[in-house]
């Protein structure tokens, strides 16, 4: 695990060991040591075996052999956790497993196995040195802005804690876990390049699916009311609109518009244009299949954020195109959104209910005692018995960020997003690879998240969150890679 570098060699981390100066027999030795451990996770195993069944047993062979292949080859972490994750997303914690969610389990199950690693290889004879830079200041000033300060202010105020604080107070810092794995993992553009590819299957995956609910085709809507109705409530599977298998609409809108852009900054250095053309058309359809207003305008960001990026006005054609192909396919879900505007405001009824929880619930709250300081507390949530999951939620990603964090929060996420697109430029005009559709993917998703942080907390949706920072981890991870390689996958 390449948290660490040795202050004495250089950081060419996808060069063989012998290259970059360490001898042969202590980087075998460490890998004797890595298999001198699965070794004895295998006596456990056959321990479990005998003596607690065959469940348990077989549970523990699949972590075992999970923690065995992630310790010696670290970037399969990367692979399962950004091929899995959108499909797994949406399951509600408890529901699977205590606590957690399973794409949380397998992210944990990571960082044991690259922890592990990294002890099993451990060089006593130099000192190593934590890589901290840019992205790293801008990632924790978020998350001790929205867990330290607030939960500190709730503390001096005199103010109970509830679960829910520690839960939200804790989001960032898993993103910010995902982005260090993704950092110390992925070594080469050839692993990126696998990086972004699986990313847009699964991508894909939950776009068919999201069309498929979206148009209410049979068994669909049970399977997802089965596994990913959010708290339990199953009407919201049944509603016309896409949440697919992160049962949060927008949130598919989002990792749609995040893949969309992959897809097009590999057509610069991939051959298998056909391929990516096909799915920048499934992306464009999914956003639509969302059946989100917020999704429309996630495309229109993400398009304009490529055409400035690259200078390449051609692209401003995939929205009208967008628009014909989802009028088309997806008739019977246009229109059900388009019914939305007929209400006396003229805005979607969702819309005004979001505008007027705001000021019914949240907005009085923190404009009293001036809250909006250092704000109210993480939890962005209220509990009411007026809908079916018993909470209402902050609907508006910056009175959020004033909610949970105060200004202090507000100021630590602008930095995040000018930290994040200067790095993504820089590595976007130094390379042609697989890191420049990264970094172009990096670029179009701050650029959505800025923006639609007006109306939803998109920087912390499950599934679109957790790839725009396994994207901020590649990105990041160019600095130790060697030269360019030109795809051709």
């Amino acid at each position: 695990m390449s948290l660490f570098v040795n202050r004495h060699e250089p950081s060419f981390a996808g060069y063989p060991a012998a290259r970059r100066g360490l001898p042969r027999a202590l980087d075998g030795a460490n890998d004797a040591a890595v298999y001198a451990a699965c070794a004895g996770a295998a006596v456990v195993l056959a321990a479990l075996i005998a003596f607690a069944g065959p469940k348990l047993a077989l549970l523990a062979m699949v972590v075992l052999t999970l923690l065995g292949i992630i310790a010696l080859r670290p970037a399969v972490a990367a692979y399962l956790m950004i091929a899995i994750t959108p499909l797994v997303a949406g399951i509600d914690r408890g529901t699977v497993m205590p606590v957690l969610r399973p794409n949380e389990a397998l992210m944990l199950l990571a960082i044991v196995a690259l922890c592990g690693r990294a002890i099993l290889r451990l060089n006593v004879s130099s000192r190593p040195q934590f890589r901290f830079d840019r992205l790293d200041v801008a990632i924790l000033l978020l998350a001790v802005t929205s867990s330290i300060i607030p939960l500190a202010w709730l503390g001096v105020r005199g103010v109970k804690f509830e679960s829910d604080d520690i839960l939200y107070a804790l989001m960032i810092w898993k993103y910010y876990a995902v982005f260090l794995i993704f950092r110390s993992v992925v070594r080469t553009p050839a692993q990126a390049r696998i990086c972004l590819w699986l990313s847009m299957a699964a991508a894909a995956v939950v776009a068919v699916i999201a069309v498929l609910q979206s148009l209410g085709f049979p068994g669909v809507e049970a399977f997802l009311g089965s596994y990913y109705a959010p708290y339990g409530d199953v009407s919201a599977v049944t509603n016309n609109r896409g949440g697919s298998t992160l049962s949060l609409p927008i949130a598919v809108a989002d990792l749609m518009a995040f893949n969309l852009a992959i897809a097009i900054g590999l057509l610069k250095s991939s051959r298998a244009r056909l391929p990516l053309m096909a799915l920048i058309a499934l992306f464009a359809i999914g956003i639509f299949a969302a059946g989100q207003f917020s999704g429309v305008i996630a495309l229109v960001v993400a398009v304009l954020a490529i055409v400035v990026t690259t200078g390449r006005v051609r692209y401003l054609a995939l929205f009208p195109a967008a628009l014909v192909v989802a009028f088309v396919a997806l008739k019977p879900v246009v229109n059900k959104r388009l019914e939305g505007f007929q209400g006396p405001s003229g805005l979607p009824v969702s819309w005004q209910g979001r505008l007027d929880n705001l000021h019914n619930y949240f907005l009085p709250v923190l404009f009293s005692h001036a809250h909006f300081f250092l704000g109210v507390r993480p939890a962005a949530r209220v509990t009411t018995q007026k809908i079916a999951t018993g909470f209402i939620w902050i609907e508006s990603g910056y009175i959020w960020l004033l909610w949970a964090g105060g200004i202090p929060l507000l100021l630590s996420f602008f930095y995040f997003l000018w930290a994040g697109v200067r790095e993504a430029l820089a590595v976007l005009r130094a390379r042609t690879d697989a890191l420049a559709a990264a970094a172009l993917a990096v670029i179009v998703a701050l650029s959505v998240v800025g923006v639609l942080m007006t109306i939803d907390p998109h920087v912390t949706y499950r599934g679109s969150a957790d790839l725009l920072f396994a994207l901020l981890g590649i990105v990041a991870a160019a600095r130790t890679m060697p030269s360019s390689e030109h795809d051709t996958g």
